[in-house]
């Protein structure tokens, strides 16, 4: 699906498997079913330990070998889960005959690491019965200061190379993954309202689950997202991590009918065009 000027691609059901790829800025967010298409992602971030969220990860290890990337993938994750992953990918090594490396990049809530040149990212603390981690992407963007607007282009350019200091930067939250969380997370992690793009579990939706089922493992439900619906002022809210309760061609209906339309309108459920979740 497009969601603003970014491409997202993969799969997401509660419980089951949760993958998501977006090539621009050429990441993966967790590694639930390893899909061919999202192998060759060279940076990982992944939200926690659970398996339907980390298990395929030495699967997409294996997929990348047969598309010659030898370069072992960055891989972000809590800090405290970096240990038993690395040693459960050792052991799995010794299966598989074969490599299957990472580097592995522990992070803590709070905690800011570079990307590449242009993009950052941020870890935000989130609320599971696991150790896990929310991750804002941002972009630092140059522009021309406001006092230099009316130059022409080569005087631009000579000032520049006389050494002027002609350029602003701004820090643009582009993009947030945040699942398998309390919703308190937004509450105490505000800058999640604000990216151009959001991507979020949404795992239960009416009254087939009680927002107090809901909390007792840890997940969100609609109603918490409503009673908020004012404090988001994301341009797109990707809307994921359904429960198995419902079919993929009634989420939307259901959203059409208990989401205000100011929020409604911003929100696109990550589901497949079908009556049946994949596998």
């Amino acid at each position: 699906m497009t969601a603003g000027p970014y491409t997202l691609r993969g799969v997401s059901l509660g419980g089951v498997y949760t993958s998501l790829a977006c090539p621009e800025l050429g990441i993966l967010f967790d590694a639930g079913m390893p899909l061919r298409s999202l192998a060759t992602m060279d940076t990982i971030l992944l939200s926690h330990g659970h398996v339907d969220h980390v298990g395929s990860l030495p699967a997409l290890l294996g997929i990348r070998a047969l598309h010659g990337k030898t370069r072992p993938p960055r891989v972000f994750m809590p800090a405290e889960i970096v240990d038993d992953l690395t040693t459960a990918l050792r052991s799995l090594t010794k299966l598989q005959h074969w490599p299957l490396e990472i580097e592995a990049i522990g992070m803590t809530a709070g905690e800011e690491r570079e990307l590449r040149g242009d993009l950052r990212i941020k870890a935000v603390q989130t609320f599971h019965p696991v150790p896990s981690l929310a991750y804002v992407i941002t972009r630092r963007v140059s522009k021309l200061k406001p006092e230099f607007h009316g130059l022409a282009g080569p005087e631009i350019a000579a000032r520049r190379r006389a050494g002027e200091q002609m350029l602003e930067h701004e820090e643009r939250a582009e993009l947030a993954y945040v699942t398998d969380t309390l919703i308190s997370a937004f509450d105490h992690g505000p800058e999640l309202f604000a990216p151009r793009v959001l991507i979020m579990e949404c795992t239960f939706l009416d009254a087939r689950k009680s927002r107090e089922a809901a909390r007792a493992g840890c997940h969100i439900h609609l109603d918490e997202v409503i009673e908020r619906a004012d404090k988001f002022t994301n341009e797109t809210i990707v809307m994921m991590h359904f429960s198995q309760l419902y079919r993929p061609d009634e989420v939307a209906k259901i959203l059409d009918a208990r989401v205000p339309p100011d929020l409604r309108r911003r929100i696109i459920p990550f589901v497949p065009d079908t009556t049946q979740w994949p596998g």
